[in-house]
């Protein structure tokens, strides 16, 4: 059986990057946000819980996702957001399942996402991989690429967990600072994976 290993880290740790290494070394990687956003477009039954749940606002005349709208309403509003994750998130966990299927030929298969814990993913999983980064080398990072402002980034990390938590959870911790070589590290589990599939 192949192994299923998850991969997190808070909003500019540098998980992404981790990623293209590990996919570069013939890892399947399966990306969980951008799947959910497929799947809110996509996937029939999903459309239609959000459509019960937001409305016919949710989807615009061309059965576009309408995501300006359900921003709106779901983003200070912790209920109306928790109403939203329970819809998505067990629909990435389906189709999360579905695709470890596909890939039963490598030695382990990497899910990719931000809210691994919070989602309940990770019970899925077989281990955990958390990449880190100091606060203010992550700010930097999500202002150059996203153009948003330094108090932004800190809102969108405020709304996230702790890194100190995830990284106390994690089997593997990557050090993305700067400091330590990020394929080094990468490389080091690649071969601890690959060496412990039964």
């Amino acid at each position: 059986m192949t192994k299923r290993i998850g991969i997190t880290g808070g909003i500019g740790s540098g998980k992404t990057t981790a990623c293209r290494i590990f996919a570069a070394l013939g890892i399947p990687v399966y990306y969980a946000d951008d799947r959910a956003k497929w799947l809110m477009q996509n996937d029939p039954k999903l459309v239609a819980a959000l459509k019960d749940a937001f409305g016919e606002k949710t989807y615009d005349e061309q059965g576009l996702l309408n995501r300006p709208y359900l921003a709106e309403i779901v983003f200070n509003n912790k209920e109306q957001l928790s109403i939203l994750n329970g819809l998505v998130h067990p629909a990435v966990k389906e189709d999360g399942i579905q695709w470890d299927e596909q890939h039963q030929a490598t030695p382990y298969t990497l899910r990719e996402a931000a809210l691994l814990y919070e989602s309940g993913i990770d019970q899925l999983l077989d281990q955990v991989i958390t990449v880190t980064a100091p606060e203010d080398l992550r700010i930097q990072r999500v202002i150059e690429r996203d153009g948003l402002s330094a108090e932004q980034v800190k809102a969108r990390i405020d709304k996230q967990w702790p890194e100190e938590k995830k990284v106390d959870l994690a089997d593997f911790v990557i050090h993305n600072d700067g400091q330590h070589s990020l394929i080094r590290q990468v490389y080091q589990i690649h071969q601890q994976l690959s060496k412990s599939k039964e």
